[in-house]
């Protein structure tokens, strides 16, 4: 396996930098986090074509997919940036591509290349059941159910619901003012978007069902949805880690700049390994996801690494950084709670491991 980045990656990294560098900024973002979801950001990411190239060609996509999509991903994760790429497109518009059918089409996966749509998945964390049930009901589907932390649900224009349902787990696609979908907006630490999604008896057409039950859509999803998150961590940790070396090599402390101690070294150099780490297990899982291939394993191992290496090299930052790393107007703040965010996100790092250790046991 050869991960070096092929031209259409690094094509679309650089179309990505150069347009976050320009718009995304500590004013943009305003203070603690990393900001709620700007639209017109969102928009002119659609116009640049950095929605629709990713996402296969007979659908109207530019015909690359999971590879590239983390390219972006990592860009975004780097700019801390409010964009819902990774629900809206390696995810939601993605699985609307593999398994969508005609009206969905149309009526969600079109305008999403454009940028005019932006979706919501309420997937459940590593190897917890999905928060929501469906019952056939004469008219289609009855859905009940509350997911938490569902991110960019408060701004989405559909939201991608996993229910548990008598023939295995289905997803349906739900518009945000559908009848029974209820979206409370919550806190989280990096203030971004993030609601309670919660369906109350709501009725569902058949229309809405994205694929068969029992098909597998929603691990689909999560595997998917858990590599673009790893993504996402590894440009926050390579960035993390860039801001903390500059740091280093310009704070004075005993008239030497502290990045000539031996213990801000090492512990710089471990951040380094782990940093490394993420990139090498992220982009096997991804390769593996793009192949068509087995890839659980490889999915959960990298999760485990976007965690632990990443709780390790978040608080590195904040520790070399020393007082400065503690305020929340100080830019390594943002990276701080981004990384923190995302090392739970779908499972932290012990239940990645639970995880890991089943499909090894089931696998003898």
């Amino acid at each position: 396996m050869d991960f070096t980045l092929t031209e259409a990656q690094g094509d679309l990294a650089g179309l990505a930098r150069r347009i976050l560098g320009d718009r995304v900024t500590p004013e943009t973002l305003g203070q603690h986090g990393s900001g709620r979801l700007d639209r017109a950001l969102w928009t002119e990411f659609g116009r640049a074509g950095l929605i629709d190239a990713a996402l296969p060609a007979a659908v109207g996509g530019g015909g690359f997919g999971l590879l590239e999509q983390c390219s972006v991903l990592i860009e975004l994760g780097r700019a801390v940036a409010p964009l819902p790429y990774l629900p809206t497109v390696t995810m939601a518009a993605a699985a609307l591509a593999e398994f969508g059918r005609g009206e969905q089409l149309e009526r969600w996966l079109i305008p999403a290349l454009r940028g005019e749509k932006v979706f919501a998945v309420a997937l459940p964390d590593v190897s917890v059941p999905p928060g929501f049930t469906a019952e056939r009901s004469a008219s289609g589907w009855r859905l009940s159910g509350t997911q938490t932390a569902v991110g960019v649900a408060a701004d989405a224009d559909a939201v991608l619901v996993p229910a548990d349902t008598a023939d295995g787990v289905a997803v349906f696609v739900l518009a945000s003012d559908s009848p029974g979908l209820l979206v409370d907006p919550q806190r989280t630490v990096d203030r971004g978007d993030s609601a309670l999604v919660t369906l109350a008896e709501a009725a569902v057409p058949d229309s809405a069902l994205l694929g068969e039950p029992g098909a597998g859509v929603a691990e689909w999803l999560r595997l998917r949805g858990t590599v673009g998150l790893c993504a996402a961590q590894l440009g926050v940790l390579e960035r993390a880690l860039e801001l903390t070396a500059a740091h280093a090599r310009e704070r004075r402390q005993f008239d030497a700049v502290i990045g000539s101690f031996q213990a801000v070294r090492q512990r710089l150099a471990d951040a380094y390994a782990d940093v490394e780490a993420v990139r090498l297990t992220l982009w096997q899982a991804a390769w593996l996801l793009s192949e068509a291939e087995p890839a659980a394993e490889e999915v959960a191992t990298a999760k485990f690494w976007a965690a632990e290496a990443g709780h390790r090299v978040a608080h590195t930052a904040v520790h070399v950084h020393g007082g400065v790393g503690i305020d929340t107007e100080h830019e390594m703040h943002r990276y701080f709670v981004a990384a923190k965010r995302n090392e739970f996100a779908l499972g932290g790092a012990t239940a990645q491991l639970r995880e890991l250790g089943g499909l090894l046991a089931s696998s003898l």
